[in-house]
């Protein structure tokens, strides 16, 4: 056994591998699952209101109870992911997730189910934290924003193909469908991630656990690379670095604005995945057919993810973000303006799931690209638990605006305005940058 160089070094600075390529793919497997049980709430929404008889007022808060649960899980799973690891706040996560979903599908009243999508929220807050940050540390550094990127793609892609069975459960059973075959998906990817997802490189030399050396190198093992012969030294700024760091002098600017601008998106994200169905219900189509409009706004969200991956190392990603942030306010304000036919409901909403996803996406990279390794899933559940303070406020407000009597088109426009707000927070972040000495490729 070699003393090799630093093994984050060597992730850096050399080729991904077909191990690596393996972790990233898992880890947007687990979005597309987040993706999907996220939305489950939205399929099944329809079915819910009719049986239980919920006004939209109160369907918006139903619609929202697990965006609460993921606020909280992001904050405080995300931190804890920094303390006892990536891996298996990921394994806890899945398991909350496939309770939470089972049961859904035995809720009997309003009140267990919002009980119940509480508590899957929670777990679906830690998993989005806990696989941004894998994927960051598992990506070396010439393809690391594409990889969380890709990652993010995953989110829609399991919307679009869960969507698709979706409707087709509902076709031939009633909502409760819908949440059984998530339980059972979900269950699944904790077998995946116990045999074939171990623990972050970057984590283990900044745990330095007892058992660290060992298990970072049979990783190493199984990407091809030379084992070390003892953990690498951390500079001294790195070993002070903890969950604080997010409140430090360096790093409060940064993340109050990325709070901020990912909130404001995230409302009009929501506002437009949750009520989709709902919406396209009450023109008086069928709740499979309504789900099917949802499913195009999720294929045209993963078109909008891809594009950004592949746009932004040309254009940069900062102005393409803005761009596109602008784009999605004018095309969520149009979204009553003529829609009448399915085919025309179909378009737009797709055309809506390109801008306003690809902005979510963008906020993701922007985050992976700014906190470092030792507050990286801290960062990232922070700022995403925040705002989800916004995807809350989104089918919540929207539910709101629709029961007081306000029309769709009065509704979109209120509701679009998050995304342009986040442009004007995305303009000023190269100023913090900039001021702070902060070194990202944005």
């Amino acid at each position: 056994m070699t003393k090799a160089a630093d093994p984050r070094e060597i992730l850096d600075n050399t080729a991904m591998n077909g191990f690596q390529i393996m972790a990233v793919v898992i880890c947007i497997l687990l979005n597309a699952l987040d993706g999907f049980d996220v939305l489950a709430i939205s399929f099944a929404s329809p079915g819910i209101a009719d049986e239980w008889a919920i006004n939209r007022a109160g369907l918006g808060i139903v619609l929202a109870m697990e965006l609460v649960g993921m606020a909280i899980g992001s904050i405080a799973l995300g931190g804890i992911a920094d303390r006892i690891g990536r891996r298996p706040t990921i394994l806890w996560c899945l398991v909350t997730m496939a309770v939470g979903m089972y049961l859904a599908a035995l809720s009997q009243s309003v009140t267990q189910l919002l009980v119940v999508r509480f508590v899957t929220g929670l777990g679906i807050g830690g998993m989005l934290a806990s696989i941004s940050a894998m994927v960051a540390e598992y990506s070396n550094a010439k393809h690391r924003n594409l990889a969380v990127i890709l990652m993010a793609t995953g989110y829609p892609l399991g919307a679009t193909v869960g969507g698709s069975v979706a409707s087709l459960l509902l076709e031939h059973a009633d909502w409760r469908a819908v949440f059984e075959f998530g339980a059972i998906c979900t269950a699944a990817f904790i077998v995946i991630v116990w045999f074939w997802l171990p623990e972050s490189i970057q984590y283990l030399c900044t745990q330095r656990g007892p058992d660290s050396l060992e298990r970072i190198n049979n990783t190493l093992s199984r990407m091809g690379h030379e084992e070390i012969q003892e953990l690498p030294t951390l500079p001294a700024a790195e070993e002070k670095l903890n969950y604080s760091a997010l409140f430090s002098d360096r790093f409060r600017a940064l993340t109050v604005l990325l709070c901020i601008g990912y909130s404001f998106h995230i409302m009009t994200f929501y506002y437009i995945l949750k009520w989709i169905p709902k919406i396209v219900v009450d023109m008086g189509y069928e709740p499979s057919t309504a789900g099917s409009v949802l499913v195009w706004a999720n294929l045209g969200g993963a078109c909008g993810a891809l594009f950004l991956g592949l746009a932004s190392s040309r254009f940069g990603l900062r102005r393409l973000l803005m761009v596109l942030l602008v784009l999605g306010f004018v095309m969520v304000s149009c979204f009553a303006l003529g829609q009448s036919s399915m085919k025309s409901l179909s378009v737009i909403s797709a055309v809506i799931g390109f801008f306003t996803n690809a902005g979510v996406v963008g906020f993701y990279a922007l985050i992976a690209s700014t906190f470092p390794a030792d507050v990286r899933a801290g960062g990232t559940g922070f700022v995403i638990g925040i705002g989800r303070g916004g995807a809350v406020l989104g089918p919540v407000l929207a539910g709101f605006l629709f029961a007081s009597g306000a029309g769709l088109l009065a509704t979109s426009v209120v509701m679009g305005l998050g995304a342009l707000l986040a442009a004007v927070a995305v303009f000023f972040l190269r100023r913090v940058l900039e001021s702070h000495r902060i070194a990202a490729e944005i």
